[in-house]
């Protein structure tokens, strides 16, 4: 391969013999740029990453690796690009600062890219491509290379297929994406620290400017990669009925997620009972509201159910909720004494309320106990609610033994009626019993 013939078409004259001297004075310049940018971001990586934190919410590894790469290889990119300009180099030394220029713009490009969640294929291509373009870019060949990137390609129909136009997409979707991840991340964060606004207001207003930021990106890209979309009008009517048909119940929940967040009536962190679903909500996506329940399980309930089906909001106005635990006493037990054991055990409990005060009703006379009810308020329902009646419970136990209060058990009355002895069987000749009056039973 005539490496030195292709230099020469990017408009790069390349000596015979290689130059030692602007060899050794290029690779001190990119050391030097390397060392200077690794020790500037030693210094200021703890700065960049609480500003990334601040802006962005991140205080992982993620977070940290992208302060270190965009001041080390920012710093690095910044010094090379200065040299190459400044410094009178040698064609094989102007080789060696592009390699390195290109090599730091990838690092700074992989950096972005895996962050906000392109992958580890599509950041490898994104930094493969940063280092194409900056290389030739830096040598000034970057019009050669657009234009034998455009020679490759082939021809469907009447229009024509190049690599330069795939190349072209795949950049500017993936620059398009990452900027929008990052916007969106920003203004989330940015929004989740308005303290004017509860956290239903928040949460719809972070749902209306993630929807915003992605119509911008689309539009965009459509204006960036000249998409037509007049020859598409008649398809693109037939394909959105279809999507529309496809997706109804997708778009419901969408409307019906916005509609929740708009009322009100139900916000992240209430405490709701749907069917046989209690717990806390986490948060109302897109297409379904996310409930965590006392078991450590997250139950995901499409928003159109919350709409149409009854829902108990335990703290849509207010978060103190009555509980009621039934207690059985003994009919020859002090009905005043056990009452007032009752609310001894309750005002007990930890987790109940002096105010309400709790309170007990006698509910009924049962078959075998004198049924009550012992009602006590919580101001946490999101705890749960067993707990609080296994406390209460586990206190009167004690109360109930030391005081003689008698707990009842199911009782039955038997009442035995004695029957005339009937003949033996060995006194009939046939060895079978015979009744009073004589006569022989059926066989």
């Amino acid at each position: 391969m005539d490496w030195q013939g292709s230099l020469r078409a990017l408009g790069l004259e390349v000596p015979v013999s290689p130059d030692f001297y602007a060899i050794v004075v290029a690779v001190l310049i990119v050391a030097g740029a390397y060392g200077l940018g690794r020790l500037i971001g030693l210094r200021a990586e703890t700065r960049v990453a609480a500003a990334l934190h601040r802006w962005t919410g991140r205080r992982d590894e993620g977070g940290a690796g992208l302060a270190r790469a965009l001041i080390h290889y920012g710093i690095m990119a910044l010094l090379l690009l200065v040299a190459d300009n400044a410094a009178l180099l040698s064609p094989y030394g102007l080789i060696i600062v592009a390699l390195a220029l290109g090599c730091a713009t990838a690092r700074i490009v992989h950096a972005l890219a895996s962050t906000f969640a392109l992958g580890q294929a599509g950041s490898m291509l994104l930094a493969a491509i940063a280092l194409v373009a900056t290389t030739a870019g830096t040598l000034g060949g970057m019009e050669p290379l657009l234009a034998a990137l455009d020679r490759i390609g082939l021809t469907v129909g009447t229009h024509r297929l190049t690599l330069l136009g795939i190349v072209n997409f795949i950049v500017v979707a993936s620059v398009l994406y990452v900027s929008a991840r990052v916007a969106n991340r920003v203004l989330v964060h940015s929004i989740e620290r308005m303290r004017g606004l509860d956290i239903s207001q928040r949460t719809l207003v972070q749902k209306l400017a993630g929807i915003t930021v992605m119509i911008v990106a689309v539009l965009l890209g459509i204006d960036l990669l000249g998409i037509d979309l007049t020859a598409l009008t008649v398809f693109s009517g037939a394909l959105g009925l279809a999507v529309g048909f496809g997706l109804q119940k997708t778009f419901g929940n969408l409307i019906a997620g916005l509609i929740l967040l708009m009322d009100r009536s139900v916000k992240p962190g209430d405490v709701i009972v749907v069917g046989d679903t209690f717990g806390t909500v986490g948060k109302i996506g897109v297409r379904a509201v996310s409930v965590l329940t006392r078991d450590g399980k997250e139950h995901l309930i499409p928003n159109e159910q919350l709409m149409t089906e009854a829902v108990e909001n335990w703290s849509y106005s207010s978060r103190n909720v009555r509980i009621h635990i039934p207690v059985g006493v003994g009919y020859g037990s002090d009905l005043q004494l056990a009452q007032r054991l009752m609310i001894e055990a309750a005002i007990a409990a930890k987790r109940v309320l002096d105010e309400p005060r709790p309170s007990v009703w006698l509910k009924d006379f049962g078959e075998n106990a004198v049924q009550h009810d012992i009602m006590v308020w919580i101001a946490d329902p999101e705890l749960g609610t067993g707990n609080v009646r296994s406390d209460v419970l586990n206190r009167l136990w004690i109360l109930f033994r030391d005081n003689g209060i008698e707990l009842p058990f199911p009782q039955r009355d038997i009442h035995v009626r004695s029957i005339a002895a009937m003949p033996a069987a060995s006194d009939h000749p046939s060895g079978k019993a015979v009744p009073e009056d004589g006569q022989a039973g059926d066989t």
